[in-house]
């Protein structure tokens, strides 16, 4: 590509990021100044249309906002612009040299911008030079695991922060709407009806920026297609299409479900559990599922154990399977693993030889530090006895003085054999 053309592409590009929009603030970029500070290229990765590169704008427009650096000192470009398609690893060195000669940067410190840059191939090296010998902070971003693949990785190691997006928390939800609730609002009824009537929106609509924005979830039909066949099928060259398809519309249909991969071959008849074994990385790749192992001691029962299998958001989910009448206690539990994945914890489901199940341990280090039981209905007496016998074996089983039972809306608490109880509300633990 000559210089000319990059040229052109540096200043739309730049102006486009910059143009005021109605962005949504993210929880990610609530601390920029400990990002900026820190030397390390962060790669931003995540489910397609989760907001990697609205987060970038928000980041750009607070460097500028906060005067920490001038126009000039900004570079920003969106890979996916077929306008690139032209582009090699080697116009990269054109590219630099075409940004200085059109900003003419002052000395200091440089913020480079790079969407979707893992369509250009060996793109590290570049990133990882410009990281050794200039003073430029860097982000990127990418919707598949060519981000984290071990090139990358060796590539940049000691030299990469991940900074994994999901589409927004009910915490963003509601700052979203307006509404930024405290301890006291809690207490007070009419806050506590307007929060979960939020709540109940959030469930309708999901976390996906402009199914949040219009409130219309048929665009998460054609998400979930983009996914499949531009992110996985198209990439990895996949020549059975139906089958695999089968598998995704079949795992966002049983979301929370305990899935083997013996069930999964059987259902979707094929000859290998391997081919299995490769379409649910193909699927965790692309961030549309999340796969949470059963917890044990020995690594090897971890991995032939059932695991059980989430959506990246549980509308999403809703729109792509086939469900004729909500399972809101399974769509209650997809709602917290994405928060606990969202806050970073180490997650497993627990079982028994008795077949008491807890639906997530909170490992930290070598210890597991929390347990967390959802239950959609704690009215029905079997079920409440059951859920709780689970939840207090668990704590028995890992040393536990305290246990969480997410509720549609109980909030108390009770002691039991020694162990404390939290019954909360979803929406209140979500907002924790």
């Amino acid at each position: 590509m000559d210089k000319r053309k990059l040229r052109e592409l540096l200043v739309e590009h730049k102006e486009h990021a910059l143009k005021a929009g109605d962005y949504f603030a993210r929880q990610a970029s609530s601390d920029p100044d400990r990002l900026f500070a820190q030397k390390e290229i962060h790669t931003i990765t995540g489910v397609r249309r989760s907001g990697k590169s609205t987060l970038m704008r928000l980041l750009m427009k607070k460097l500028l906002d906060s005067g920490r650096t001038e126009l000039n000192q900004l570079l920003f470009l969106n890979f996916e612009d077929e306008r690139f398609a032209e582009f090699r690893s080697s116009d990269f060195q054109a590219l630099y040299e075409a940004y200085l000669e059109l900003e003419a940067p002052l000395a200091g410190k440089k913020y480079f911008f790079l969407d979707e840059i893992h369509n250009v191939p060996v793109w590290q090296r570049w990133v990882n030079r410009l990281y050794e010998f200039e003073d430029i902070k860097i982000f990127v971003t990418g919707s598949n695991a060519a981000m984290l693949s071990s090139e990358v990785a060796t590539a940049l190691t000691g030299r990469n922060r991940i900074m994994e997006l999901f589409p927004f928390s009910f915490r963003e939800f509601v700052r979203v709407k307006g509404t930024i609730p405290d301890d006291r609002d809690f207490l007070r009824p009419e806050k506590r009806a307007a929060l979960v009537h939020l709540f109940d929106r959030y469930v309708q609509t999901g976390g996906f920026p402009e199914a949040l924005k219009t409130g219309d979830t048929s665009i998460l039909q054609e998400y979930f297609r983009d996914i499949i066949y531009r992110d996985i099928v198209a990439r990895h060259g996949l020549r059975n299409v139906r089958e695999f398809k089968e598998l995704a519309l079949y795992l966002a249909s049983n979301i929370s479900c305990r899935m083997s991969y013996k069930k999964l071959q059987d259902l979707i008849s094929v000859r290998s559990v391997n081919t299995v074994k490769n379409y649910l990385s193909y699927l965790e790749d692309a961030f549309l599922f999340i796969r949470i192992n059963l917890f044990d001691y020995s690594i090897k029962k971890q991995i032939y154990n059932p695991a059980k299998i989430y959506c990246v958001d549980h509308a999403l989910a809703a729109a792509a399977g086939f469900r004729f009448s909500a399972d809101i206690g399974r769509t209650l539990e997809n709602i917290v693993c994405l928060e606990l994945k969202r806050r970073g914890h180490e997650i497993y489901y627990w079982r028994n030889r008795a077949g008491l199940e807890v639906d997530f341990l909170v490992k930290q280090g070598l210890d597991i530090t929390g347990a967390i039981q959802v239950c959609h209905d704690l009215e029905e007496p079997g079920t409440k006895r059951r859920e709780i016998k689970a939840a207090l074996a668990a704590a028995k089983k890992f040393g536990l003085d305290r246990v969480i039972v997410v509720t549609p809306d109980v909030w108390q608490e009770e002691t039991l054999d020694g162990v404390k109880i939290d019954y909360l509300p979803v929406w209140k633990w979500l907002l924790g």
